[in-house]
Formats: C-alpha cells, structure tokens, sequence
C-alpha cells in the first residue's frame, strides 16, 4: 500500500518547482544550519566522510559543495589495464545485459526502447543496436562525480528535456518508460572499443548536470532538444577525455547509462543486479577496433 502511495504522489507533486526549490536552499550560504543539515544527512545516510578529500562537515559553506565533494586519490584507484573498461560512478547496477532488438530492460517486466532513449538519434541508434548496456543507480549517500570508463574522444552531446521523476529501484519498478520520459544529457564518444554513450539521467531533486567541458547543461530547463557537436580528433580542439577522470557530475542524486556497441564489449562476469560500484574498478573488457582513433 505504502509502494502505491509513494508511485501516485510520484505523479501528482510538482516535480518541478520542488527540485528548483531544493537547488536553491542547496546553494544557499546558512553557516549554522548548513552545517546542521550536513551533519543530519550524513548521519541518517551513513556517508563515509574518511573518504572525502575534506573530511570537515564545517569546511563545506552550502550543502551543495558538500554533496559533490571529491574524494582522496588513493581512495578510488582506476584500473590500469588498457584493456579494461571501469565503473564511472559509485553507486549500484540496477540492470545491465544486451540491447536486444534495440529494447533495454527496465525492471519487472518493463523494457524502453532505445530509440526513445536516443530520441530517435538515427546514427547513436544503429551505433548500440543489439548492443550492451549498463544502469547505476546513484544514491544520495553515494560519491556524486562521474568518470570515464576509459580513454574517450568526445563527439556529441544532446540534451532532452523531460520529467523528473525520481529514478531509484521502486520508481523503476513501476514507472513504464522512466529513463525515456525523464530529463537526461547523454554524452557519445569514440573509444579504442568504438563507440560508447555516458548518460546522466534527471530526477525529483536533482539541482543540475554539470559536465567538465561545458559547465552548467541543466537549469535553466527548455522544452527543446539541444546538440552539441565537438572537433573531430585531427584537430588541436579535440576533447579527449582519460580512463578514470571526472566528466560530469549531479547536484543531487540520479542515474547513469552506458551503452557500447555490439561485439566490442564483454561485461564482467562478477557483475549483476544490485551489485555495489566503486568508480575505477573492472566494469568490462573491452575488445581494441582497428579503425579506432585513439591511442
């Protein structure tokens, strides 16, 4: 009962107005009680702050800067097999497998399609059909910057807008079409093992997605699809991005999907479902394309 209370308020409260609210109050300077709700949240979520670069709940003047805070170096060691494709979040897999017939699967019987994912981006599309793909669910208490799974060369970025419902496993067990309905910024780049997207889902409370490259993509939100397209990698402008750096980041919790072409990309065997995620371990192995442009 408490499951159907929580879905329908899902649809009725204005998603709109309460993560605008929630971006602001976490922008806002409150000293005394900035550090109060630190503290609250840290306690009820459990946050390891040994693990923060600054471990000072007082060092942090709005909760935003706490809640993107960067780890220690030696706290996230990455992968250094080339071979290897690593986890771009801390957080857990909430689905993972093939991209059968161009369908993902969701969660409890439900699929969305990948071109409703890709708001029917014919060249992204026939890049991942029949491809694989991996979902990590963010909690609030996770790490809340993203990396790369491995050396990337950046080509496009789309924005779609959306909704913003909230993304964790209960929504995604009983909202149809949750990551194709929900606002995302999806990121296409070329990699050693072709072509791999990174994308950062929207929710209820998410202040904003940032990336490294362009800042701020999300708010202001427009009911418009944007394109980005960047240098290809024979020019000085080329936007390389290394296995293991931060590419983006949410202000708030969310999602992420990769997606990988087909026959490129072996999941790990050790992975399923549920399974907990540390940015810079083995995701994948990834198989090397002649044609590839990277090094």
């Amino acid at each position: 009962m408490l499951d159907k209370i929580q879905i329908t308020l899902q649809y009725l409260m204005p998603q709109f107005w309460l993560t605008a609210l929630a971006g602001w109050g976490a922008e806002r300077r409150g000293a005394w009680l900035t550090r109060w709700v630190i503290k609250l949240f840290v306690r009820y979520y459990k946050v390891d702050m040994q693990e923060a670069e600054q471990p000072d709940i007082a060092a942090y003047p709005t909760f935003n800067t706490f809640f993107i805070r960067s780890l220690r170096e030696d706290v996230r060691p990455i992968d250094a097999d080339p071979s290897v494709i690593v986890f771009p979040a801390d957080g857990m897999i909430s689905q993972l497998g093939p991209i059968q017939r161009g369908q993902l699967f969701q969660a409890k019987g439900h699929y969305y399609s990948l071109e409703a994912l890709l708001v029917g981006h014919e060249s992204m599309i026939t890049y991942f059909y029949n491809g694989s793909f991996v979902t990590t669910y963010l909690a609030p208490r996770d790490y809340h910057r993203v990396h790369m799974p491995c050396n990337g060369l950046l080509c496009e970025m789309l924005y779609v807008p959306g909704k913003l419902f909230s993304v964790n496993l209960l929504t995604a067990a009983n909202i149809p079409n949750l990551f194709t309905r929900n606002e995302r910024v999806i990121c296409l780049f070329q990699t050693n093992f072709g072509p791999m997207a990174q994308i950062l889902i929207g929710a209820t409370i998410v202040g904003s997605i940032e990336t490294i490259w362009a800042g701020t993509v999300t708010p202001p939100r427009k009911s418009i699809i944007k394109l980005w397209r960047y240098p290809t990698s024979d020019t000085s402008e080329a936007l390389v991005m290394l296995k293991g750096r931060e590419m983006g980041r949410f202000k708030m919790g969310s999602t992420i999907i990769n997606l990988f072409n087909r026959n490129t990309v072996r999941l790990g065997e050790h992975i399923s479902t549920r399974y907990v995620t540390r940015v810079g371990q083995r995701l994948a192995h990834g198989i090397a394309q002649t044609d590839s442009t990277l090094s």
